[in-house]
């Protein structure tokens, strides 16, 4: 492992900063969402008229005849409106500088399809379901922590989503809202996304990346199998064990950077739970051998990062 240089760290510092204005410009936007407008009165009763709120489905909804507070009423959101658009707009336009940047010091190396990924999830509201786990965890660790880990660490070619099982009927009603279907929503990515008939749990592309997707074993009622949509081809989440160590351990996330540039915000597990998880799996004697000494290595870079880099997280831990 090796730190950044001093240039690449300002340059992923002012990116971020930069991303995270546009997150929360993005959130106010959301709460002028659609528009306002006069409905004129009749002929007879021009002075009748009255103020409507239209949501971006077409919905309207008066709000009551013309009066000084709805003229003040539709006079702020106005205002709030523009001034929305302005930083939006001004705001996109600083982050396609960014990436440019990022580009050109080459401050990512994530591969841009988990970056394009997790933006899908994030735009469409369903990263709040997921949490990143398994190797491509490592990213958002070295990204807060402002170093490189050796490549042996960070061979894969398949990211690991863990579905949170306690959320499901949110997670329905939100899936529906965007795609018919947890594949749908990968293939808005790369269309070549395919299931595995042999694995249910497993979408593959024509590349070969593999995006699974699994769950806490079965508790507290959960049902059994689940799948994410009632398409005929989607994904049927497997159980894993011990997930749920993973599923209740403390969140972390950072703002992770692929080879081309662009930006996403990775959600996982704190990273003392995944390195206690990884010595955890190395121990089990149906473990491949090649994957025991993968995770042994794992886990002792991820400590590394804790008690060199990240001294601050180890007073939050949890132990599987």
């Amino acid at each position: 492992m090796h730190e950044l240089s001093p240039a690449i760290t300002r340059q992923y510092i002012d990116a971020v900063a930069v991303f995270e204005a546009l997150d929360d410009a993005v959130a106010e936007a959301a709460q002028v969402r659609g528009g306002m407008y006069w409905h004129a009165g009749t002929a007879s009763s021009p002075e009748s008229r009255y103020l409507v709120r239209t949501t971006p489905a077409g919905a309207e909804k008066s709000l009551g005849p013309d009066t000084p507070e709805t003229q003040a009423v539709y006079n702020k959101f106005t205002r709030r409106k523009q001034a929305s658009v302005e930083r939006l707009s001004s705001l996109k336009a600083a982050l396609d500088q960014q990436q440019r940047m990022n580009r050109a010091l080459r401050v990512g190396r994530v591969d841009p399809l988990v970056v394009a990924l997790l933006n899908r999830l994030a735009s469409t509201h369903l990263s709040e379901h997921f949490r990143v786990v398994g190797t491509h965890a490592l990213y958002a660790y070295e990204a807060a922590a402002g170093v490189r880990l050796d490549a042996d660490a960070l061979a894969t070619r398949d990211i690991d989503l863990l579905w949170d099982t306690r959320k499901r009927i949110i997670f329905s009603t939100q899936l529906a809202r965007v795609d018919s279907s947890m594949l749908g929503v990968l293939k808005k990515v790369d269309p070549t996304f395919r299931m595995r008939q042999s694995q249910k749990y497993t979408a593959v592309n024509k590349d070969g990346f593999e995006v699974d997707i699994i769950r806490r074993e079965q508790t507290d009622g959960d049902p059994h199998p689940i799948k994410l949509s009632d398409e005929d081809d989607d994904f049927w989440v497997a159980q894993a064990h011990r997930a749920n160590v993973l599923l209740d351990s403390p969140g972390f996330s950072a703002v992770i950077v692929a080879t081309n540039g662009t930006m996403a915000r990775m959600n996982t597990v704190h990273p003392a739970t995944l390195m206690a998880f990884k010595r955890w799996m190395a121990g089990q004697a149906d473990r491949d051998a090649l994957k025991r000494r993968r995770d042994v290595l794992q886990a002792d870079a991820v400590q590394v990062l804790l008690e060199q880099y990240l001294p601050q997280l180890q007073e939050v831990s949890t132990r599987p």
